[in-house]
């Protein structure tokens, strides 16, 4: 089984998109990241089982790819995260918090709650994607949670 490439852009960029731009933080990055995965897709010789297989060879291929894109040169030496969130709109305060607090956790944290709650998969997907253990995604979303929720209730507190 192997669609064709244009199927799989109307039906994945999105998804690989808000993935790469997870871990990128950089629009222009994650756009590259996007792009770079259907062309590997391209040039990828073997089938594959199902459209949940492609869907996670996808994304696997993104978080590397992104992986790799925060590894060079130029990315280690970027603006910080402030910057970049001065220039994104939210519909209200409380999601431009929750975004913030989102960005800032650690990417081993980051990539799980994303996955988790924006891609709906499940702890045994995910597990497969980030080739661990389904008990170590369980831990990586515990502690995400509870980073997240110790962040977001200092700044709701600090407001009243």
């Amino acid at each position: 089984m192997k669609p064709s490439v244009e199927i799989l852009v109307e039906k994945y960029q999105s998804n690989l998109y808000a993935a790469a731009f997870n871990m990128c933080k950089n629009a222009q990055d994650a756009e590259d990241v996007v792009q770079d995965t259907f062309i590997q897709y391209l040039s990828h010789k073997k089938g594959f089982e199902s459209e949940q297989h492609i869907r996670a060879w996808l994304i696997r291929v993104a978080i590397n790819k992104a992986k790799n894109k925060n590894n060079t040169f130029f990315r280690r030496n970027s603006l910080p995260l402030e910057d970049y969130i001065e220039t994104l709109t939210f519909e209200s305060e409380e999601s431009s918090e929750l975004f913030e607090a989102v960005m800032k956790l650690p990417e081993k944290y980051r990539i799980v709650i994303h996955l988790f709650y924006y891609e709906d998969y499940s702890v045994n997907e995910i597990a497969d994607i980030l080739r661990v253990t389904p008990s170590n995604v369980k831990v990586r979303l515990s502690r995400g949670r509870m980073s997240l929720r110790n962040t977001l209730k200092e700044v709701w507190e600090d407001d009243e």
